[in-house]
């Protein structure tokens, strides 16, 4: 692993860095126009730049240890550099130039669990290119951005949380926000109560195809109630969404309950009323929304049965991936060492990720 002199000699002239995130409350509902509430994590992506007075951008990857090298508008056939490159692409496409650079890029938000490492990526980006250059762009201009780098170079179609939540929020903070109309406002975390995250070992296998599933059975459900999206079904309408057929009024259940949950989550709730709402959550991801799997369940029970935890449900696309907790302040590192214990037991083998472990300095992109 390489720092920037050892990659291209000397100093960077310009960094960003920007968090990972986990999305407390409101899944499945950003394509719904709805809302939702992540908070940033304490892993955090750095990008350091410089202009290298060549003519090719040349990117290096500390954890990864590896190297792409590209002219302006060349697609890099390395993946995690494709995010780097879509950023600096859309930078010049919104009309600034950008010279070829030494990138170099560090990382401990962990990947393939649900806590956007690549947004991450994009922000930090973006940041760096903002300071070497002085670009009139504020942190929603930076998440935009990045979405736009995501879908049309990295080629995956995601919708704004994930870089609004990089770009806005804080780790005390989350992060309401309005998908459609990105009307947002920071809202503080329960009083005495902390974050806690666990990985449940289960890869995501199914989550891109079931994502595209969902995303499909809920455009149906809408079309039949006659709205442009769920989002504009008030939920003491529900009488119309039991009339449609299943799975669609499962669907649309959960997603007109989830926006319903997110807007409760705003009014000054403490931290057992904060956790009820998550354990609802996770029983309609369950049984709506059929995005869980038996591992997901059995940890999330793990967690929400043991001393010092307010409630918890699975947290990101699901089939497989990681769970959130809010837990009493103080407690995670015990909660977690014991609910990993528990779950290792049946043959589990979780990992804490928020906070990061004691030791663990894990440098990753996706």
């Amino acid at each position: 692993m390489k720092s920037f002199d050892e990659a291209f000699g000397g100093v960077p002239l310009a960094t960003g860095t920007a968090p990972g995130r986990v999305n407390l409350l409101g899944e499945h509902t950003d394509y719904n126009d709805g809302y939702v509430l992540p908070v940033a994590i304490g892993q955090r992506t750095r990008v350091a730049i410089r202009p290298n007075h060549g003519d090719r951008f040349r990117l290096y990857a500390a954890a990864l240890e590896a190297v792409s090298d590209f002219e302006s508008g060349e697609v890099p056939p390395e993946q995690f550099a494709r995010y780097v490159e879509g950023c600096i692409a859309v930078t010049v496409d919104v009309g600034f130039d950008v010279p070829p650079l030494d990138i170099h890029v560090t990382s401990t938000v962990p990947i393939g669990v649900g806590l956007s490492s690549s947004a991450a990526l994009e922000v930090a980006t973006l940041r760096a290119l903002r300071e070497l250059l002085s670009l009139p762009f504020d942190d929603v201009r930076i998440a935009q951005l990045a979405q736009r780098a995501e879908i049309e170079h990295a080629g995956v179609r995601c919708g704004i949380m994930d870089q609004m939540a990089s770009s806005l929020a804080d780790t005390t903070h989350a992060l309401f926000l309005d998908t459609r109309t990105l009307a947002r406002r920071l809202v503080p975390l329960p009083p005495d109560a902390e974050v806690l995250v666990l990985d449940s070992g289960i890869a995501r296998e199914l989550a891109a195809s079931g994502y595209n599933t969902r995303r499909a059975e809920c455009e149906e459900a809408a079309r039949l109630l006659g709205v442009p999206a769920l989002r504009d079904v008030p939920s003491d309408e529900m009488q119309r969404v039991e009339a449609l057929p299943e799975p669609l009024r499962r669907r649309a259940r959960h997603v007109i309950t989830e926006n319903q949950r997110v807007l409760d989550a705003l009014h000054a709730v403490d931290a057992p009323a904060f956790g009820a709402l998550m354990n609802a959550s996770h029983a309609s991801l369950r049984d709506d929304y059929d995005v869980s799997v038996p591992a997901l369940d059995r940890l999330v029970c793990l967690l929400q049965d043991c001393d010092g935890v307010h409630g918890a449900r699975l947290t990101g696309a699901g089939f497989g991936g990681a769970c959130v907790a809010l837990c009493r302040a103080g407690s995670v590192n015990g909660v977690a060492a014991k609910v990993i214990a528990r779950y290792a037991e049946k043959g589990g083998r979780g990992r804490q990720l928020v906070p990061a472990a004691a030791g663990d300095f894990t440098q990753v992109l996706d």
